[in-house]
C-alpha cells in the first residue's frame, strides 16, 4: 500500500467539511489481476429529485518536488491510468485530482498547466491547505 499524501487528512477534512462521507481509504482498482490505489472515494447523497448518490474518486497531488513540471508530469500520468480503469470498471464515479491552491495558481494557471487540463480532460478539486477547505470544483 503506498505511502499517503502530505495533504491526505487536509483533504479529507475538506471533503467531510464539504459534506462527502469518505467511503474508501484508499479506493482501491483492480484491473488485469493488478491493483491500484486512488487516495481517496467519496459519496454525496443528493436530494434533487432526477439525482441518487454523487461518487468521486480523489487523487492528491502536494507538489511539493522542486520542479512543479515534474510534478505536473507525474500527476497527469496517475490520473489518466485511473481515468482508463473507472471508465471500465466504475463508470459512475468521477476521478478528481486534487491540487493545494498555490499549485493551482501557478502551474495550473500557465499555458502548459492548461493545455495539459484541457487535452486530458482533468478535473480539479482546488483546496486551502491552511483553512483545510475545498475552495473549487474545475470540471
Amino acid at each position: 500500500m503506498p505511502a499517503k499524501d502530505f495533504y491526505h487528512d487536509t483533504v479529507v477534512e475538506a471533503l467531510i467539511h464539504d459534506g462527502w462521507e469518505i467511503t474508501d481509504d484508499p479506493l482501491i482498482l483492480s484491473y488485469g489481476g493488478r491493483e491500484l490505489y486512488v487516495d481517496l472515494g467519496a459519496e454525496k447523497t443528493t436530494i434533487a429529485a432526477q439525482k441518487d448518490n454523487l461518487k468521486i474518486a480523489v487523487e492528491i497531488k502536494s507538489f511539493l518536488k522542486p520542479s512543479p513540471v515534474k510534478d505536473l508530469e507525474e500527476a497527469a500520468g496517475k490520473y489518466g491510468v485511473y481515468k482508463s480503469i473507472l471508465a471500465e470498471t466504475d463508470t459512475e464515479r468521477i476521478l478528481y485530482l486534487a491540487v493545494p491552491k498555490r499549485s493551482y495558481e501557478s502551474i495550473f494557471t500557465e499555458k502548459l498547466g492548461q493545455l495539459i487540463l484541457k487535452s486530458l480532460k482533468i478535473k480539479l478539486l482546488v483546496f486551502d491547505d491552511e483553512q483545510r477547505r475545498i475552495i473549487q470544483w474545475i470540471p
